[in-house]
């Protein structure tokens, strides 16, 4: 199946659940590209790499090994052959990751990396600039938003297990990642002029997933 369906939005809009269930619901496969910023992200830390140093983090950007796994019912990222599914999603690499993936050769790297998987196509792919450069050619795109107390809650949750990541921290630190993906200069976070908006704040999940299925059914 040639289907191509980007789904952007801001951290906490619901977009990697609401993803896998499309796919799930089309039979489609799934990328996470927020996983692969991340997991480069992740690796940088390792290195004791300063990830507020562009050139630094310029310079190995290339070295890393990624492997993103396309099952929505079992995704994964490794680096090196190290599944880091859990590791990148504590708070240090979601701090750090606006600050990598500003940086246009890790930019360069994954998308490059993105359009290899979606290949042909048939898959739901999610991110921050699907739908204006990875695959701006995809028959529909979604950009996918939420209230940000809405949003600042969800993160929350899935962050239950650190004491530290209150709905008002996580609320003040969603905020200065959202600032920094959406004002920089390489692929800025944006929706597409041709993207539908779907705002999830008073919509259940299966709401979310049966609007996208509709709208994926109507363009094809």
């Amino acid at each position: 199946m040639s289907l191509v369906i980007a789904m952007d939005g801001p951290s906490g809009s619901g977009k990697s659940s609401a993803s896998k269930g499309v796919a799930r619901a089309l039979g489609l496969r799934y990328l996470d590209t927020g996983a692969m910023y991340r997991a480069i992200t992740w690796w940088m830390l390792r290195q004791g790499v300063a990830v507020d140093d562009a050139a630094a983090v310029a310079a190995r950007a290339g070295e890393p090994v990624l492997e993103s796994g396309t099952d929505p019912d079992a995704p994964s990222i490794a680096v090196d052959g190290t599944d880091v599914s859990a590791p990148i999603r504590t708070r240090e690499v979601t701090n750090a990751v606006s600050a990598v993936s500003a940086v246009p050769e890790v930019r360069a790297r994954l998308v490059a990396l993105q359009r290899e998987i979606i290949g042909t196509g048939g898959i739901v792919v999610e991110g921050r600039d699907i739908g204006t450069v990875v695959a701006p050619d995809a028959p529909v795109k979604v950009y996918l938003t939420a209230s940000e107390e809405a949003r600042a809650q969800r993160r929350a949750k899935d962050l239950a297990a650190d004491p530290g990541a209150s709905v008002t921290v996580t609320r003040t630190e969603q905020a200065r990642r959202d600032r920094l993906d959406s004002t920089r200069t390489t692929s800025p976070l944006t929706r597409a002029a041709d993207a539908t908006e779907i705002d999830s704040t008073e919509l259940g999940l299966d709401e979310v997933i049966e609007a996208v299925v509709r709208l994926a059914e109507e363009r094809t």
